[in-house]
């Protein structure tokens, strides 16, 4: 698999990347030890997790991976901090002190002394300083490698990645990690621009429109489908609204027009947009990761491209066109 430098730093990530918010939940302990498995056989090396998803059980798995003889280096693991859900209640709490406590607690679950990739996981209300000092502290020590930020919007992106280039001993950011897909394309408001000016690479989170652009939905809601179950069925709403419905049959024309799938067509969509260094997917079976891995050696063409953009919310303004 073709790997990216992260921004401008020297981690180089798989341009897809392995997403970890269904595990322990949807997905099981012996689904995902052959997930990852087939991940790395196939060049993949980017998983992405925090200790929200699945209350640290994702983390767990993780480390029960490594423990059983994944070897460490063979992954690029990245993390998060700053947001957890308690009693059913979403926390952010972007303090020193929590951030921190956060890292420790990863790290325990992932059973290694650093993490690849250390990430804000919200911004907050703690002062920026305070949030930011808590990743020069984790690179300083040791204990992450390089540190970006998560589910920051433009201004927000621009101030922290400022802020560390202020001074030479603080640490630049590497990264942005948002959501992005054909059915939510705002990063290019804002966080695109930002993220080129200040060189991050983008982590791109459901690349396929949280599941919706895979087709599945196009009939309906199937009672074996994450957006018929209680937990994630909030997740999937905004999306099966009759307003995504020609962006998703559009995904759907052109995956039978060039023999593709829908998922490979709105992977590749996002894999090969401007400033993403990794596209995430969460696949819960290796059948449909397998598929996904398949549309490494594919590349959609020009017209295919320009014809998604105007469709999906018109042209792509960081894209260089011929």
């Amino acid at each position: 698999m073709e790997y990216r430098a992260l921004g401008g730093s020297g981690l180089h990530v798989s341009r897809i990347g392995l997403g970890t918010m269904a595990w322990g939940r949807d997905v099981e302990w012996p689904v995902v030890r052959e997930l990852v498995h087939d991940f790395v056989e196939g060049g993949g090396n980017l998983i992405d997790t925090a200790p929200a998803y699945g209350g640290g059980v994702a983390e767990q798995m993780i480390g029960k991976l490594l423990a059983t003889g994944i070897p460490r280096d063979s992954l690029a693991i990245a993390t998060k901090a700053g947001f957890v859900i308690r009693g059913g209640r979403r926390i952010i709490d972007t303090s020193r002190a929590a951030l921190l406590n956060d890292l420790e607690g990863s790290l325990r679950r992932l059973r290694t002394d650093h993490v690849d990739l250390w990430q804000v996981h919200a911004w907050g209300d703690a002062p920026i300083e305070e949030t930011l000092s808590a990743l020069d502290s984790a690179v300083s020590r040791g204990l992450a490698r390089y540190v970006g930020v998560s589910n920051f919007v433009g201004w927000q992106t621009a101030t922290a990645a400022t802020w560390q280039e202020a001074m030479s001993g603080r640490t630049k950011l590497a990264s942005v990690q948002v959501e992005y897909s054909l059915l939510a394309r705002r990063a290019e408001v804002e966080v695109i621009g930002a993220a080129q000016y200040h060189t991050l690479g983008l982590l791109a989170w459901s690349a396929m429109g949280r599941g919706a652009l895979t087709g599945r939905y196009r009939r309906g809601i199937p009672k074996d489908s994450r957006a018929a179950s209680e937990h994630f069925g909030w997740f999937l709403e905004p999306y099966l609204q009759p307003r995504s419905r020609a962006v998703i049959d559009a995904v759907a024309k052109a995956a039978d027009g060039l023999a593709l799938t829908p998922a490979q067509v709105a992977l590749m969509w996002v894999r090969d947009a401007p400033q993403v260094a990794s596209a995430l997917v969460g696949p819960r079976t290796p059948d449909h990761l397998a598929e996904l891995l398949e549309a490494e050696t594919k590349q959609l063409v020009p017209p295919i491209v320009a014809a998604l953009d105007d469709i999906s919310g018109g042209p792509n303004q960081f894209r260089i066109t011929d």
